[in-house]
């Protein structure tokens, strides 16, 4: 079964001056072990579906569906910080990675090799009390625009460590993005335009 379903998921908000659909119907299924990019430009609702995939909001007619079930009948807050990680542009943690994955993180973008980072990593944790046991258990990814206050070279990085998130250790990733850096990267690219999917295939494809 698929981790992450849509069946004609809609989603419909009310400005001052009209009624704005900015989901119209949309089906498709995310599943674990693929990188997911979701392209379009602006407007064409990506974040509102990365927002409904997160169970920051609910569709207005149709479902999102977790594991076959209705994510309206969920218990949203358990489902946030047991089952998905959302990844912000303004991020400071990835809050789906171990606490020594973080600390890492930063010493892999200054080119220290892995071995030496971890290590350099579990001593300045255990000088604080923590050890590597401290993990998020989310097995789905999204993230909206992650490289986008980063330079070329760390970019790469962070859509790295997706890929490998995804590939290697069975993450569901999505990501919202303009960068078609990262949709090159992508097992599948989807394109929204007006509320709608008006293309899905893989990132071979695409090239």
């Amino acid at each position: 079964m698929a981790e992450l379903q849509l069946q004609k998921t809609a989603y419909a908000y009310r400005n001052k001056y009209q009624t704005v659909q900015a989901l119209k119907g949309v089906d498709y299924q995310f599943e674990s072990g693929r990188f997911y990019a979701l392209v379009g430009r602006s407007g064409s609702g990506k974040t509102t579906l990365l927002s409904l995939l997160a169970g920051l909001d609910f569709p207005t007619e149709g479902k999102v569906l977790f594991n076959g079930k209705p994510t309206a009948e969920l218990d949203c807050d358990e489902y946030r910080r047991d089952d998905v990680a959302v990844i912000y542009q303004s991020y400071n943690l990835f809050p789906l990675l171990t606490v020594l994955e973080n600390v890492t993180y930063p010493l892999e973008l200054k080119k220290t090799p892995l071995t030496e980072a971890k290590a350099i990593a579990k001593e300045k944790l255990l000088s604080v009390g923590l050890d590597e046991g401290h993990a998020g258990g989310a097995k789905i990814i999204l993230a909206d625009e992650p490289t986008g206050n980063l330079d070329e070279e760390n970019g790469a990085v962070v859509v790295s460590i997706l890929q490998r998130l995804a590939h290697e250790d069975g993450y569901c990733v999505i990501v919202v993005t303009h960068d078609m850096g990262i949709a090159d990267k992508a097992d599948e690219v989807i394109r929204l335009s007006d509320g709608r999917i008006v293309s899905s295939e893989s990132a071979a494809d695409v090239g």
